[in-house]
Formats: structure tokens, sequence, C-alpha cells
């Protein structure tokens, strides 16, 4: 498959890295991904995020940062790029997975953490590799990461620059679950597909509730439920579930999201 964003069966597939450099961020990729995400139609159900190579990403190429006359401005646009496609990737109304094959270094790191579910395997390895070339983190890992592993855990992880395994990024929440590692692209997949066939609009009001949930109080969170759950039983997607359970049939939701 290519590794220019492609939507297959309703997935759309972004790849991020590929075998040249290493595996590294490839930018053309990223940047043809933002453009990808910006103009999501309808027919789109779910996102696969995947490296093409030995590694889901190795982080950024050290080598291309050595090489440039300004490092701090050849820095400065390259985070910027990073970051559009981050917040495209955020943004985005369907449900993001990836599958997390060998390292995901650096930025690759953080485009784990912006994943809605990420399928590792056994040999998955994960790293900030921030502080071995002396930079701090881009890509939203200071942000994301806290949410994810808690705010202590998080500043040790960041400034130990520890290596964490699969079992360990399982526990910690990294990783959604891990599979034998010929299976970690193949099951990513599966679990994307599945969500086309799913209740879209469902999933896209579920989003938004999480995203709010951090800086949302108990009582706004309360709310924002009870606003969201009726706006869903009046939706159409929300009737054929409903009608689908009473009636003891498997709900279609083809149509109605």
């Amino acid at each position: 498959m290519s590794s220019e964003p492609v939507v297959v069966d309703g997935v759309l597939h972004l790849t991020i890295a590929t075998a040249a450099a290493g595996t590294s961020l490839d930018f053309d990729l990223i940047n043809a991904g933002t453009a990808a995400l910006r103009s999501l139609g309808d027919e789109v159900g779910a996102i696969l995020i995947t490296g093409a190579g030995a590694n889901f990403c190795a982080g950024g190429n050290v080598r291309h940062f050595a090489g440039a006359d300004d490092r701090g401005a050849f820095l400065h646009e390259l985070a910027t790029q990073l970051h559009d496609f981050v917040r495209a990737l955020t943004a985005a109304p369907v449900p993001v997975v990836a599958a997390v094959h060998g390292w995901a270094a650096g930025a690759g790191m953080s485009l784990v953490c912006a994943a809605d579910i990420a399928i590792g395997g056994p040999s998955t390895q994960m790293r900030p590799a921030y502080p071995g070339i002396g930079f701090t983190p881009d890509g939203g890992m200071s942000w994301s990461l806290p949410r994810i592993v808690g705010a202590a855990r998080a500043r040790e992880i960041l400034l130990t620059d520890a290596v964490i395994g699969a079992e360990q990024a399982e526990r910690l929440g990294l990783l959604s679950r891990i599979v034998p590692d010929e299976e970690i692209r193949t099951e990513a997949l599966r679990v994307a597909t599945g969500f086309t066939t799913g209740p879209r609009a469902a999933y896209t009001a579920m989003k938004k509730l999480l995203a709010q949930s951090p800086t949302a109080t108990l009582d706004q969170q309360l709310d924002a439920e009870r606003d969201s759950i009726a706006a869903a039983a009046n939706s159409s997607t929300g009737r054929e579930g409903v009608d689908a359970f009473v009636a003891k049939r498997k709900p279609d939701y083809r149509g109605v999201n």
C-alpha cells in the first residue's frame, strides 16, 4: 500500500515514517496527512496511523537538525508542521488507532499519546528521547503524557528519558493492548475498520466529552453528559440503536450517522 494518505473501506491510512532515514518522522507524509485530516469526508469512519519499516517512528531526523544553518529556525518550522498535524488529528471526529510496532521515540511517542487506541506488541518500546540530544518535548507530549500516566510519572519518564517496554506501556495506559508482533498492523486495522460500521455520531460525541473533561468540573461534565445523551436519543443514530435493541436485531448505522 502507498505511504501517501489513502482511504480504504472507510479507514484513512496515515503513514508517518518510512524505512528511509531510519524510520524518522517523514514531514512530506506528515504534511500530506494534515491536508487529508483537514478535508475528511463522510466516507471516513476511522483513522489508522502506522509506520512503514522496522519501527512505528524513531523520532526526528537528528542528522537533518545538525545540518541546518539555523537550527532554532529549522526546529521551529518542523515543530509547527508537526503541531498542525497533531491539532488536525486531535480535532478529527472519528476514532484514531495507532499500530505501534518497534520503536516509538520522540515525536513518535508523542503521536502514540495522541491516538485514541494504540495497539503494540512484545517488541514495542517507547522513549521520549529528547534529553539525549538536549531538546525539550514536542508533538504535545508534555500535555498528553501527564494526562495518561499522571503528573509524577510523566516527570520521571521525561526527565530520566526512560525506555518503556511493551508490558509497562500497557500498564501505564500508553498502549491499549499487546498482540503478537506480526499481528499489530492486522489487529489495529481490524479495530479501526470496526468503527466504520458503528454509531459514528456517538463516537464523535464521546470524543468531545472526553476532550473537555480534563478542564471541566464534575457539575459541568454531568450537564454536558445529560445534554449529549438527550441529543443522542433524538438522533437518527440513537433511534436506530434503541429500535434495533428492542427488535432484537443488529443495528444498521449505514446512512443514519
